[in-house]
């Protein structure tokens, strides 16, 4: 299951409208074939890996409940894995579309296939947490990334901003591009730093996500023009990952909307700038972040934290 969830973490940003999946076919003790989700949600993991390979007697780590409907994109999984013959399924996490939602694996098992399930369930769904939100809130899961001083600034009271962390923590940071359909800034950061907002690591070039503006100015040609924080909730994507600037983090952490915080903590003193602007809270509320291992990224370290909901 872990290589399975390892390859449904390489279709995360990817796979919208569909969630990004893995799946292993592990027979007489040996990996014969492997899936996962391609771009734009099909072919579904499932069908990549069945494709070209005898999987009768097999057993199918599946990262996701396998689909029990028809599309016109494509066949129902539940469906290729009984006519492949496969003799178990052992499978992560539920899938809460009502399509399947639990008819998936009640058709494995009436075909007389040995389901196992619960297996690594919490890390499966952190790697769909795009596509549950949207099953669950309705919206795009969203990532705010800061990167600040000590004292909790991005910028020198003058504006200077570049770099405040080290190229390795940058480099990290369009990881986290990669990762996303939409990345999103607000109108002060684009007339201040008019970024490109692209993934600029080798190899990875091509998985930049698509450029957005919130505010009532006009986007950029190539670029989604986002008027408001409710038309998030539309947006073509399962992740969103903001970037600024103070403005945004604030109205989107007053909103409640922030799902992951990223923290890019450099060890500087900028007394500038605040990262987050005033909030205007009126009580303080315990537990509602849960905190992530701190990662070191040469001389920064990142803080990452996940709403409790």
């Amino acid at each position: 299951m872990g290589a399975a969830l390892t390859l449904a973490s390489r279709a995360v940003g990817t796979t919208y409208p569909n969630p990004p999946v893995g799946c292993i076919i592990i027979k007489d003790n040996i990996m014969i074939a492997r899936g996962w989700t391609q771009p734009s949600g099909r072919p579904h993991a499932e069908a990549m890996a069945l494709s070209c390979i005898n999987a009768a007697g097999a057993a199918a780590y599946i990262t996701l409940e396998p689909c029990a409907h028809q599309s016109p994109r494509g066949p129902d999984c539940a469906g290729l894995l009984i006519e492949s013959g496969i003799k178990t399924a052992i499978i992560a996490a539920p899938d809460p579309d009502p399509r399947t939602n639990g008819k998936g694996i009640a058709k494995l098992q009436a075909a007389g296939i040995k389901v196992i399930t619960g297996i690594r369930t919490a890390e499966a769904q952190a790697v769909m947490a795009g596509f549950l939100t949207r099953q669950h809130q309705n919206r795009p899961h969203i990532t705010l990334k800061l990167a600040l001083s000590l004292d909790g600034c991005l910028a020198l009271n003058n504006g200077t901003s570049r770099w405040i962390t080290s190229p390795r923590a940058r480099a990290h940071a369009h990881l986290e591009r990669a990762r996303a359909d939409i990345i999103l800034i607000g109108t002060g950061t684009y007339v201040a730093d008019h970024p490109r907002l692209d993934v600029r690591l080798p190899g990875l070039e091509s998985r930049s996500p698509t450029p957005a503006l919130l505010g009532k100015s006009a986007a950029p040609k190539g670029w989604l023009h986002v008027k408001s924080l409710e038309d998030m909730a539309s947006l073509p994507a399962n992740e969103i990952l903001v970037e600024g600037g103070a403005k945004v983090a604030a109205s989107l952490l007053a909103a409640d909307m922030v799902d992951r915080l990223l923290i890019y903590r450099a060890p500087l003193l900028l007394g500038g700038q605040p990262g987050i602007a005033m909030l205007n809270l009126t009580e303080i509320t315990h537990n509602k972040w849960h905190p992530s291992p701190i990662i070191t990224l040469g001389p920064d370290r990142l803080e990452i934290f996940t709403r409790n909901r």
